[in-house]
């Protein structure tokens, strides 16, 4: 009885699998992401009619939808972070569980479980900053409300805001501040803004009076806490790194330091912003997430912008790092988002700071001496490959051809090393000619027969489209679908 029992139970456990994986793989994705960016799109019209009722329902319309639940459990589930668990150790990598999780998704006594705490190392730095790992189910859920934020956010940003924002990257902050910059009239000075540690210091009472969501889902997310070493802690400040609406939290957060630039530096007696306002003072920030920079004709007004931008963040529970926010001149120049900007005889010029470079070297140099001692040039040339394209990438729109030289010339050095090591009892032309090979005309190549480092030297610089900062990506679709359009034509001459 027990027996037939249990093979009643595994038959149905096996119908019910096959069921929810075919309707998972049945999906019609092309309309799912139509239905959400339909009802995206009519949340941000509304936001901009002033119409704060009609949007709340779009809202609650979105999240309660079957469409946007399933489009939320695929993004969770096919993002970099897909096989990193929550504390619950679940991954949700079978077509079943992806389809019963898209049925569970519901708001109806959501309780956030606990982020598993990690540290990563920072960028360029000898320092580690925390990350917090939601459940798969919880990272669901913040990505579904964030579906449906992220509209009204857009609409109340910032137009000088460029980081996390959909149609924007960190090029199109670099344009920014070059058009802001490269006139023989423009502002001298510059703040580089640093916050400390903005994830985790945001007030908690600013984002239930500011942030235009479900409070009690709000409130589970922000007051989730952590777990570290066994230990639970609490969050009683902050929205942790790591979570997949978090910054979109930070944005918003932020998002009015331009409009109190505009209140205190642009605006005539009527209230209108004039241009001749921005000229006098020259005053203009240019914002990528938590980092900023303000320009200002003389040093006393950018002390000035310092002590506005440290009130505002006050309020929210954030203020600035005295020893990282300096006052520079644009001839010293200033790092930012891995370039450097820095006048030379009145000529702004842009290129690659030292510590990206250094930070690629030392990248290529622990591929090729540490980890590639005992690979083959084929899978050599292969991860080489990965680091210098996404590097190039990033660069070859400024001014890089030099740093690209220099960077091409220390590969080399590096590569005769590891080719040395692997034949330590051959001469050098030796194992020039093992190696190096020439083709199509081109000599020196580290080739083989499947594939050929990159040469950074023959990489054309081509210059970056700048973007309207006036326009949104809800209203405005076919402004930002040509634009799509231009720049993956750009990526292809380049890669071409």
């Amino acid at each position: 009885m027990n027996f037939s029992n249990s093979t009643t139970v595994n038959t149905e456990r096996l119908k019910n699998t096959r069921r929810l994986t075919h309707q998972w793989e049945t999906i019609d994705w092309a309309r799912v992401e139509n239905y959400v960016n339909r009802l995206q799109t009519r949340i941000a019209k509304a936001t901009v009619a002033g119409d704060k009722n009609k949007a709340k329902r779009l809202q609650y319309l979105l999240t309660h939808s079957f469409y946007a639940k399933a489009y939320a459990v695929k993004k969770v589930t096919s993002n970099k972070g897909k096989s990193t668990s929550g504390i619950d150790r679940k991954l949700w990598s079978t077509s079943a569980a992806k389809m019963k999780a898209v049925l569970a998704l519901t708001d109806k006594h959501y309780r956030a479980k606990p982020l598993r705490r990690v540290f990563i190392e920072k960028k360029g730095k000898n320092k580690l900053r925390p990350l917090g790992i939601p459940t798969m189910y919880d990272r669901a859920m913040q990505t579904l409300y964030a579906l449906a934020l992220e509209p009204i956010a857009e609409i109340s940003a910032d137009s000088i805001s460029f980081g996390f924002r959909r149609g924007r990257s960190a090029k199109d902050a670099c344009e920014q501040i070059f058009c802001v910059l490269a006139r023989k009239c423009s502002p001298t000075w510059i703040l580089e803004g640093d916050i400390k540690g903005c994830f985790d210091n945001i007030n908690h009472d600013w984002f239930q009076s500011n942030i235009p969501m479900d409070k009690s889902i709000l409130k589970q997310f922000l007051k989730a806490g952590f777990i570290y070493k066994g230990n639970l802690f609490p969050t009683n400040s902050g929205s942790p790194q790591g979570g997949a609406i978090s910054s979109l939290y930070a944005n918003m957060t932020l998002d009015g330091i331009e409009k109190l630039i505009q209140d205190k530096y642009h605006r005539n007696s009527k209230g209108k912003i004039e241009n001749h306002y921005r000229a006098k003072t020259k005053v203009n920030i240019v914002r990528y997430a938590d980092d900023f920079v303000i320009t200002a004709d003389t040093k006393e007004i950018a002390e000035e912008v310092k002590n506005l931008v440290s009130q505002f963040l006050e309020t929210r529970g954030l203020t600035l790092s005295e020893e990282k926010t300096v006052i520079t001149h644009i001839d010293n120049g200033f790092d930012f988002l891995g370039w450097t900007f820095r006048k030379f005889k009145g000529k702004l010029i842009i290129k690659p700071s030292k510590s990206s470079i250094k930070a690629l070297v030392r990248k290529c140099a622990t591929i090729i001496l540490k980890e590639g001692k005992a690979t083959s040039q084929s899978d050599l040339i292969r991860r080489l490959n990965q680091v210098l394209r996404g590097w190039s990438n990033y660069h070859r729109h400024v001014v890089a051809s030099q740093a690209f030289s220099s960077i091409n010339n220390t590969i080399y050095l590096l590569l005769q090393r590891w080719a040395k090591h692997r034949h330590p009892n051959k001469n050098k032309w030796w194992r020039l000619n093992k190696y190096w090979h020439e083709k199509n005309g081109k000599p020196w190549l580290f080739i083989t027969d499947e594939s050929i480092l990159i040469n950074l030297r023959r990489i054309n610089i081509i210059r970056h489209p700048k973007l309207q900062i006036s326009k949104n990506p809800f209203i405005d679709k076919a402004y930002f679908a040509k634009r799509k359009l231009q720049l993956q034509s750009l990526s292809a001459a380049r890669n071409g």
